[in-house]
This record gives structure tokens, sequence and C-alpha cells, in this order.
């Protein structure tokens, strides 16, 4: 049971990401607003109004302005990573195809894993590579459909130079998440959210006035654009609060798994509402990648490292805990998905 809810968390943030595309290929093809930045800019600028006034509120050392003491510099940069994640992989779109776009950005997924398991120190075993190869053969099969019925493949006029934006887009997403999984874990998600929704809005605020100020005044607004923005912002404000949730309660390595299924849910809109052609291969790719997901589910990964470390890592505002110095304590083992867990925490004696 477990495992399903796992998957099916999965599955509701990648509904979330196939309402972002939808708006976004509303706005951009139907009313020509090429926004990416300032859409971005709406959903900081949410985060922030929720977030990062808790912050604000809150008293002692979860104050906003104790966290900025201690760690700005930090989530600064993690600001950044997050806001040029979304925008190289949105501009890849001018450049090259649909298909590149959607196989490259499986990239994510080894990035994801080589840095889950040097910093994260998470280990994997022989079915969650078995899951996820299963989850990357689905991703192919869905751009063999795309070749094959001739769908919309995009501008293609720099192919180069597309490929690389959706490669450093798909890194940086990586390191965002992984980054993300570490706070939330370690700390909280209000404080994660709150400081990037301060940083992002502060950030993407900036490179609106330098890059997109031209591009908001060509829009022509009207009450249907108003509302395919509204639409974005919840959409993706719902996606910014919710996959701290789901991340948390699995991994990162799983949510990226998870996402791959967007694409498929936005060709799947698109029949009724793009008039898309209609493959037996893209339903072929949808239940691959879900095998894929219950393989990679269906046991657990693993944190080992030093007993100290790992009790910090579970309960970082809890007591100091004091090590026995009689014998050699072997490295913690813990299950880090929704696996039942085999082997004991060593025991510790709390001072």
């Amino acid at each position: 049971m477990e495992m399903l809810i796992s998957v099916a968390l999965g599955q509701v943030l990648s509904l979330l990401i196939c309402g972002i595309g939808l708006t976004s290929k509303y706005l951009s093809e139907d009313f020509h607003a090429n926004t990416p930045v300032f859409q971005s800019f709406l959903n900081y600028i949410l985060l922030f109004l929720v977030y990062t006034t808790t912050l604000a509120v809150r008293q002692g050392e979860e104050n906003l302005l104790a966290i900025l003491r201690r760690r700005w510099w930090k989530y600064m940069i993690l600001g950044l990573i997050d806001l040029e994640a979304n925008y190289l992989v949105v501009k890849a779109y001018q450049y090259t195809t649909l298909t590149s776009i959607q196989l490259l950005d499986c990239f994510v997924i080894p990035v994801v894993i080589l840095l889950s398991w040097f910093f994260l120190l998470i280990r994997y075993k022989a079915v969650h590579f078995l899951g996820i190869f299963v989850c990357i053969l689905g991703m192919g099969c869905m751009a063999g459909a795309d070749v094959l019925v001739g769908r919309h493949q995009g501008a293609g006029e720099n192919k180069l130079v597309g490929d690389l934006l959706v490669l450093g887009g798909a890194t940086l997403y990586g390191i965002s998440n992984v980054w993300e999984e570490y706070i939330i874990r370690t700390l909280s998600r209000v404080e994660f959210l709150g400081m990037i929704g301060l940083f992002g809005a502060f950030f993407s605020g900036i490179q609106l006035a330098i890059m997109e100020h031209k591009e908001l005044l060509k829009v022509p607004w009207d009450w249907q654009i108003g509302l395919l923005y509204v639409g974005f912002s919840a959409c993706m404000f719902g996606l910014y609060s919710f996959m701290p949730v789901v991340i948390k309660k699995t991994s990162a390595t799983s949510v990226n798994l998870s996402l791959l299924t967007a694409d498929l849910y936005s060709l799947f809109c698109g029949l009724f509402l793009f008039h898309y052609k209609f493959s037996g291969l893209y339903l072929l790719s949808f239940f691959t990648i879900l095998i894929g997901l219950v393989l990679y589910s269906s046991t657990s990964t693993y944190i080992a490292q030093d007993p100290r470390v790992y009790k910090q890592f579970r309960n970082p505002s809890g007591p100091v805990v004091d090590l026995p110095t009689t014998a050699q304590v072997e490295p913690s083992v813990t299950y880090t998905s929704l696996g039942q867990e085999t082997e004991e925490e060593p025991h510790v004696r709390v001072a």
C-alpha cells in the first residue's frame, strides 16, 4: 500500500507540471506571451507572501533574520540555481526539438543519483537501477512515438545550443532537488520555501527588468490571459509547496522518475485540446514508466553513515547524542524510502 501511495504522490506532481505546460503553451502560442521569467517571478512572489512572511513572524532560531544571518549566502546560491534551471529549459524550446528536450531532460536523473550518493550518502540496490532503466526506456518509447506520428518538433534552428541549454538546465535541476532534500530533512520545508521565495523573487525581478520588460509590454492583456497567468501561478505554487512533502516521503530520485510521466499527461490532454495524433506507443510508454516506478519503489534505499551524523540528520533540533566509548560502533543504516526497515539503529546514550 505504501509503495502505491509513493507512486500516486509522484503522479500528483506530474499532473501539476502538466497544468504548467498547458497554460504556458496557451500563453506562448495562442496569445504570443513569451514571458518565462515573469511567470517564474509570479510564483516566487507567492512563495514570498506565504512562506517568507511566515518565517518573518516566527521567534528564535527559526526567525527570518536569524536564518539569514547564518545561511544567507547558501540560499542566495540556491535561489539563483532554481531560477536559471527553469529559464534554461524553457529557453531551449527556441533552439532544439521537442524530442531532444524530452530525452536530454532525463539527464537530471543521473545527476540526482550521483549527488545523492556522494552528498546524502544514499545507497541503491540493483532493483533501483533496473527501475531507473525501465523508466528511461519508457521515455525513449515516447520520443519514438513523437517521431512516428510527426508531432510538432519545435524550431530546431540551432540544435547544439538548445541541447546544451537542456543539459545545463537538467544539471541545475538535479543540484536544486538534492539540496532541497537535504534542507527539508535537516531543517524544514517552510524554511526552504521561504528562502526560495525571497531570493527567487529578488533575482527573477532583476532578470525580468533586464531581459524581459519589452516582452511584457507586448502582452495583449485581457481576462483570458489573466486567467492563464493565474492558472500557471496556481499550478507552479502547488508544485513548489507539495514537492518537498513528496521528497521527504520518498526521495529526490523517486520524484524525478515520477515526473517523467508529465509529458504524457500533457500529450493525453493535447489529444482533445490541440488535436494531436495518437499512437499506441504512448500508452506503452506510460505503462512502462509506471512499471519502472513500481520497481524502484518496491524496495528501500538506505543511508550508511556515522551514527552521530545520522541522529543530527533525523532530528537536528533534538538533544545531543553521546556515543558509547567502550565499544566500536558500526555505521548506522536506515532506509529512506517507503519500504520497511530491517535493521535497528545502534544504541546511543542521550546526555
